[in-house]
């Protein structure tokens, strides 16, 4: 287990301490988030004339919108890789037989030829028989 990291962030021009398992960076990254959600909503005249509660309903509303999304798309993006797993297994498979059935064939072709050669052997003996009598 990794230990843990405490770090001041800026959010909203106010100085927080946050802790947590995760890096520094992360942290960062997630305060960067919020500020951008913050600064993105702050430029609505709409927003800004809201009660400050309001605002932080609407603030979080719209971060569990973004994480909703995040999750269904992460979804959407395993079954396609399941999906394309699937396929993939398919055709892998699909390889397999056909190279079966190619080697099978060239054993085939290769027995054929032996005994095309042993027919040409016997004809060339029989017209040297016939030749001689």
């Amino acid at each position: 287990m990794s230990s843990k990291t405490d770090t001041e962030v800026i959010i909203g021009g106010k100085v927080f301490t946050l802790s947590g398992y995760e890096s520094e960076e992360y942290l960062q990254k997630v305060a960067s988030y919020i500020n951008n959600k913050l600064n993105e909503y702050t430029k609505v005249e709409s927003f800004r004339r809201q009660p400050m509660d309001t605002q932080h309903v609407l603030l979080q509303l719209n971060i569990a919108d973004d994480y909703f999304k995040a999750k269904k798309q992460i979804s959407v993006l395993e079954e396609e890789l399941q999906a394309k797993e699937q396929e993939l297994y398919d055709i892998k498979h699909e390889l397999i037989s056909t190279q079966i059935k190619l080697e099978s064939a060239q054993e085939q072709v290769k027995s054929l030829q032996q005994d095309l050669d042993n027919d040409a052997k016997k004809i060339l003996q029989l017209e040297t028989e016939l030749k001689k009598k």
